[in-house]
């Protein structure tokens, strides 16, 4: 169970400090966004490459981008620890996949809210991970999708059914009042933004998202 706040809620202007203030957390949940795939631009390479140099955890690369396929395996080879792009841009998913695992980093792909997961469930051989988003993607702050949840499941079924170790990410309106839900559906790596950022301790935020998953999931695993 992954604690991966997202630096979309955090300080621009002092990211540095604002990754301290996370260091306690599993991830640091990077949006890299174009203003062509989704109607945000938030940031790009050079500045995940600087975040990468200072950063006390490993990254993770969300790219809402087009055309991952040239650019996806850039972030990874720069040294992003896990690299995760939108099927719905991606040209050829299973060579992107394949580029970014051979850039070093985990592969993931994205849902948006809208988008199916059956047709792409054959890709989850090539994948680490699978981020189902719980709010349209762009911007941070939004309101939980509740709706996702049983797609959430659907992946995580699917990963039951196929083996392996693959993760399943939540992002978007994940709090200390949707977690549990995202848990009880089979997630177990958690984007959250504002819920760390926006309290007064990030650090305390984070370990109360990881204490509720960690109750959450024992008390469930006692009761089966």
């Amino acid at each position: 169970m992954l604690i991966s706040p997202s630096i979309l809620s955090a300080d621009f202007a002092n990211l540095e400090a604002e990754l301290r203030r996370i260091e306690n957390a599993d991830w640091a949940h990077v949006d890299v966004m174009d203003n062509h795939f989704v109607p945000n631009l938030t940031l790009g390479l050079p500045v995940v490459e600087a975040l990468l140099k200072v950063s006390p955890i490993p990254i993770d690369a969300h790219l809402m981008i087009e055309d991952p396929d040239r650019w996806a395996p850039m972030y990874a080879e720069a040294g992003c620890g896990s690299v995760t792009f939108h099927i719905e841009a991606a040209h050829d998913p299973r060579g992107l996949a394949h580029a970014i695992h051979a850039a070093g980093a985990r592969a993931a792909m994205a849902l948006k809210p809208a988008t199916p997961f059956a047709p792409y469930e054959e890709l989850l051989a090539d994948l680490d991970m699978v981020l189902v988003m719980t709010v349209e993607p762009g911007f941070g702050g939004q309101s939980f999708m509740v709706d996702q949840l049983p797609k959430v499941r659907e992946v995580r079924d699917a990963i039951r059914r196929r083996g392996g170790q693959v993760w399943v990410q939540v992002d978007g309106g994940v709090s200390a009042e949707t977690i549990e839900q995202c848990a009880d559906a089979g997630a177990d790596v958690f984007v959250a933004g504002s819920a760390v950022y926006g309290a007064p301790d990030a650090a305390d935020a984070v370990e109360h998202l990881r204490a509720l998953v960690r109750h959450h999931v024992s008390h469930h695993t006692s009761l089966g």
